[in-house]
């Protein structure tokens, strides 16, 4: 059997114009005029402002959307603003296009590996790359009726598009229209940052803010980048049939993560034919003909790898610029704007919830913060963003999950920790399943056992996570772990099995020896 790739062309645009709703996404098809008219409608009206909002919201990203959503069943007058889509990178350019064409190249790697389930393939497969990009766009156009601005108007939001800024403490402009309030929430998110390396942009590449838009299948593709959206993608187009090299600065991928899950991603990586560079510094970029050349060095002189098209990915950087945020009284920096832990900013009147103020750049962070906003903003709450317990998953196959404290974490903060690590080829349904790569790992404080963090590789990782977070926000100790009950043979068994281990460990040599004793009498 053997998978060849299935190549379709069209235009690809690079920028977001900011003007003309038809175009801010690419390409032109059924599927993503539908998405534009649930997000940006073309022949859009602005509502005219009466009187004072309880709350204006700037940016219709997740944070955005539930804060102007919860407001407004609440019963607040609320407006919302937004310049581009509403939906945010997570509807247009992250989660859900990202998701949308995982899915696709995980079926190819079943369909490659599925003689080793005793399921032979007869001829050639084919990938249809331009079919998995429109399944994409398609699934795309619906979920975004949910972040659509019937829905938002039909909720009782103002909904206002064009560009904000501030002229005042507790006053915006957008289109004309002067927005008085008396709260506000900052939610502009994030975009890709840039790379100042010589020759880049004139090379031209892609980000995630156009990467879906492709709907030809790149040849040889140049990722920059070792973090989770670069490993994601990355083995997404490798799937697909591109040649895939990661270029990155970082010595090893997901640097942030435990390196033996990194260990895990990388063997994977280097199983399905990823070529990776790492601990390399970028020299220069330059178009020779119809490639991009990348040079970098890794400390023994130069190299240079060529790609058909280059994906930068390497960080996200805050959208604070053409704010007004000055004349507010908002504080920022390159970071992002300034809030205090109850996410207000330096001017009283206005919070920040989402990528704009946090290091946790997530959509589920992102809603969380939203929520912790209009507790305080609208009802005097003291509810605190440090309180919030976020955890992330990185969807590469198999995916690296985490919550709360890495182990050095733990150290570093003076805490007595025992670390219990479980591998998945000990639980019978991965090993069943063929996804016995992997492990689950709690960190716990020895005296009071509770949990103070949590990593998970495995296949579905970022599904399994949650019965440990849930564990952790609710306070229980790790034999909580013990005692739930899961349905056998499933992964989910791998919790319990952590659980019984620090159980163990409660089994002292004294206990030992009354338990001899206590048997010892015919019990």
């Amino acid at each position: 059997m053997s998978v060849v790739p299935s190549i379709r062309t069209t235009g690809l645009r690079t920028s977001l114009p900011e003007d003309r709703g038809q175009d801010l996404i690419l390409p032109d098809d059924a599927h993503n005029r539908a998405l534009v008219a649930n997000v940006h409608p073309p022949a859009w009206v602005n509502p005219e402002p009466t009187g004072c909002y309880n709350l204006v919201v700037v940016g219709a990203g997740t944070a955005g959307l539930v804060s102007a959503a919860g407001a407004a069943g609440l019963g607040a007058k609320v407006a919302l603003v937004e310049r581009h889509l509403l939906g945010g990178d997570c509807l247009n350019f992250g989660c859900v296009p990202s998701k949308g064409i995982l899915r696709s190249a995980h079926a190819v790697h079943d369909v490659r590996t599925a003689a080793s389930f005793g399921v032979q393939v007869d001829g050639v497969v084919r990938v249809d790359f331009g079919a998995a990009m429109a399944r994409m766009r398609g699934l795309r156009a619906g979920i975004s009726r949910n972040d659509s601005v019937h829905r938002l108007t039909a909720l009782g939001v103002d909904v206002y598009l064009g560009e904000a800024r501030f002229l005042a403490g507790e006053t915006l402009e957008v289109g004309g229209c002067r927005l008085r309030f008396k709260r506000a929430v900052l939610a502009t998110g994030a975009r890709a940052a840039g790379l100042p390396v010589p020759g880049l942009a004139e090379a031209g590449y892609l980000t995630n803010e156009t990467v879906f838009s492709l709907t030809e299948l790149p040849r040889r593709l140049v990722v920059i980048g070792a973090g989770p959206i670069g490993c994601e993608l990355a083995q997404a187009f490798r799937r697909f049939g591109s040649e895939v090299t990661v270029v990155s600065l970082d010595e090893r991928l997901l640097p942030r993560e435990d390196e033996d899950a990194a260990a895990i991603v990388t063997a994977r990586f280097e199983k399905e034919g990823v070529n990776l560079a790492l601990g390399a510094r970028l020299v220069r970029v330059a178009r020779e003909g119809a490639s991009k050349v990348v040079a970098f060095d890794r400390g023994r002189g130069e190299e240079q790898v060529a790609g058909d098209e280059v994906l930068v990915a390497v960080g996200r950087a805050p959208n604070v610029e053409a704010l007004g945020l000055e004349a507010a009284g908002i504080e920022f920096d390159r970071f992002g704007v300034k809030v205090d832990d109850r996410l207000r900013t330096t001017n009283r009147r206005v919070y920040a919830a989402g990528d704009i103020c946090s290091v946790h750049k997530f959509t589920h962070a992102a809603d969380a913060m939203a929520r912790v906003v209009l507790q305080n903003a609208l009802f005097f709450g003291r509810k605190k963003a440090s309180a919030l317990r976020i955890p992330w998953c990185t969807y590469t196959d198999p995916e690296v999950a985490h919550v709360g404290l890495y182990e050095k974490e733990a150290v570093a903060k003076g805490l007595d920790v025992r670390t219990h690590t479980v591998e998945l080829a000990e639980v019978d349904r991965a090993i069943l399943d063929g996804e016995a790569e992997g492990f689950a790992r709690v960190h716990v404080d020895a005296r009071s056992g509770h949990i103070l963090g949590a990593t998970l590789v495995a296949r579905h990782a970022g599904d399994m996570l949650g019965e440990v977070v849930l564990a952790m926000n609710e306070g229980h100790r790790i034999d909580a772990l013990s005692r739930a009950i899961a349905p056998y043979p499933t992964q989910g068994e791998v919790w319990k099995r952590l659980g019984d281990a620090h159980q163990r460990l409660r089994l002292t040599p004294r206990l030992k020896r009354w338990l001899a004793r206590w048997f010892s009498l015919g019990r």
